[in-house]
């Protein structure tokens, strides 16, 4: 489903690319903390964000953001024709440009893309394959890529993630296309970066503001509403767990007394909220 929201004069469109159930507890590769019986006795994830087999929910979307002067994308998910280990080794063949358009937006049309970090599900739409070369799928748009974390996942990358840096950043660069920018980059009067580091070294937020209204979009600061319950839970591939929880906790804090509206990038349907504080945690309504 093509879900969208309006914050002042921006519209947010999300569209997912897929939705992936995980089962609970350690069996899962996820978040090892959250087993069945951990999971239930959070009764407002089900059953949204937690199926009755209690299998967390996750969804692999971008988020298209039309602002006064801009059409930004944040994160472009695992893309077409790349083998992944995500995907099992194999190449998907998704109809996500299809659903790119049916919002209203063609490629040429995007004047920028931020990608939240650099992991596999975040970065593979900035190429498409075209005779049998990838090439950037936005070809008039500004790449903003975080310094610290590309300079982070050059040095540090796995075969896998320089693969990922090879066909779907490598392509940017050599486009011109590319521009590295820090933490806390302006993107327009509406759309700045929140450093929000811990999954990865360069891990940043997008805050959007209009009219008195905000929103966030978390990229993988949280992978699940579940980390809403329990900050300190973190998944076997955020960089530096203990990092990530505090940041976790720190911005679950600021979100909620802000109000703003947050839109998960994993969140599955229906992908955004707000927090409210639970206690010693949070939750989120929807």
């Amino acid at each position: 489903m093509m879900l969208s929201w309006q914050v002042g004069a921006v519209k947010i469109t999300r569209i997912q690319e897929m939705q992936v159930p995980i089962p609970a507890g350690p069996d899962g590769g996820f978040i090892a903390e959250a087993t069945a019986p951990a999971l239930r006795a959070i009764p407002w994830l089900y059953p949204d964000f937690v199926n009755d087999q209690d299998q967390m929910l996750l969804s692999i979307h971008a988020l298209l953001v039309e602002a006064p002067g801009l059409r930004l994308v944040v994160d472009t998910c695992v893309g077409n024709d790349k083998p992944r280990g995500l995907t099992g080794g194999n190449a998907l063949a998704t109809g996500f440009l299809e659903a790119f358009a049916e919002a209203g937006w063609t490629r040429e049309s995007v004047d920028a893309v931020i990608c939240t970090h650099m992991h596999v599900d975040h970065v593979g739409w900035n190429t498409m394959l075209v005779d049998g070369k990838f090439v950037p799928t936005f070809p008039n748009a500004r790449y903003l890529l975080g310094r610290i974390e590309f300079e982070h996942w050059s040095a540090e990358g796995d075969a896998e993630q320089q693969a990922i840096l090879a066909d779907s950043v490598q392509p940017i660069l050599d486009a011109g296309l590319a521009e590295f920018v820090g933490l806390d980059h302006v993107v327009s009067p509406n759309v700045r970066l929140v450093p929000t580091t811990g999954h990865t070294p360069g891990h940043v937020s997008v805050l959007i503001e209009s009219d008195g209204n905000s929103a966030i979009i978390t990229g993988d600061m949280s992978h699940h509403p579940c980390q809403l319950a329990h900050p300190e839970w973190s998944p076997s591939f955020d960089s530096d767990k203990k990092a990530a929880a505090v940041t976790r906790a720190r911005m679950f804090a600021e979100w909620a007394d802000a109000e703003h509206l947050v839109i998960g990038t994993h969140y599955a349907e229906p992908t955004a909220g707000h927090i409210r504080r639970d206690g010693a945690a949070f939750r989120f309504e929807t």
